[in-house]
């Protein structure tokens, strides 16, 4: 054997290696994966997106997926001759709307499936209204009425429980139901964060089109690896964060205050940032942590 083909095996040996102590740790830790944006747009990063989660499974984590299918829904209402119309990031959903909404949602959903399955893994995919499982109030854009967008009230995470625990990989649609049976479309993190406090998840990822946190955006040498969710808070009460990460970042906090140890935000651009964040000591997004969990690093 060559000593150059003998160094790029021992390479991938050393990367194993790295792993493992990562692998200990969230052993039968439930991760939620949070998919969206372009990830989902490209064909090749959708399969590096799946192939991770799905290693992630295989490895002994418990990972549930809740998705996104923005920018679908967007192509299907202008075929149905109609504009998208946003108010402060949010989808003006009137009944047309959100039933091509869910309809979108139920394909992308069942793609997904199909693609985890292909990897030998077997996955549920589900809605928010299966199981009363995400429970909603309608929701206002600084008290404009946009429809059928729903606020998390409520999560029953027994059916997320159970399918983990008869060993499928969970897949949920951002839908859910008010209490008289109405159905609502449901912001993609918003539902991934709700989820991740339900099931006491110990890591919330959310995947991107940013590459993380700055201070300054404009200003790349200030880009923030590692943080504390009351240093997050700060930099929001500050004005340093803004446009749709503001709510992204808020939700990040708010998990991390109810029990989720860990949040990254990673650029789901990148193939394979899942699995270089988690497993690797460098990583390669943000990551927003408790007291506990920033102490350890």
């Amino acid at each position: 054997m060559e000593k150059e083909e003998m160094e790029q095996i021992m390479k991938k040996a050393e990367v194993l290696i790295e792993a493992l102590p990562y692998i200990q740790k969230f052993n039968r830790k439930i991760i939620v994966v949070k998919y969206g944006g372009s990830a989902m747009s490209n064909e090749e990063l959708q399969r590096s997106v799946i192939q991770d989660v799905t290693l992630l499974k295989l490895v002994g984590f418990k990972p549930i997926i809740v998705h996104g299918g923005g920018k679908a829904i967007s192509e299907w209402v202008k075929k149905s001759g109609k504009e998208a119309q946003f108010v402060n990031g949010l989808r003006v959903t009137d009944a047309e709307t959100m039933e091509i909404a869910e309809m979108v949602l139920g394909r992308v959903n069942k793609h997904l499936v199909s693609m985890v399955q292909q990897l030998g893994v077997l996955a549920a995919g589900i809605s928010g209204k299966d199981g009363a499982l995400l429970q909603v109030e309608k929701k206002y854009a600084d008290g404009q009425d946009i429809g059928y967008v729903g606020n998390v009230t409520k999560v029953n995470p027994k059916i997320l429980h159970d399918l983990i625990d008869n060993d499928y990989l969970p897949i949920v649609s951002p839908v859910g139901m008010d209490e008289k049976g109405d159905t609502y479309n449901i912001n993609a993190d918003d539902a991934a964060c709700a989820v991740a406090k339900a099931v006491g998840a110990d890591k919330l990822v959310f995947l991107t089109d940013v590459e993380g946190l700055y201070r300054d955006f404009s200003d790349k040498s200030t880009f923030i690896s590692r943080i504390r969710a009351s240093e997050a808070e700060e930099l929001i009460s500050d004005g340093y964060i803004g446009g749709g990460m503001l709510p992204k970042l808020a939700n990040c906090t708010s998990a991390v205050e109810n029990g989720v140890n860990r949040v990254h935000i990673l650029d789901g651009r990148i193939p394979h940032c899942l699995l270089l964040e988690i497993f690797t000591d460098n990583g390669v997004g943000t990551a927003i942590m408790n007291d506990e969990e920033m102490s350890e690093n």
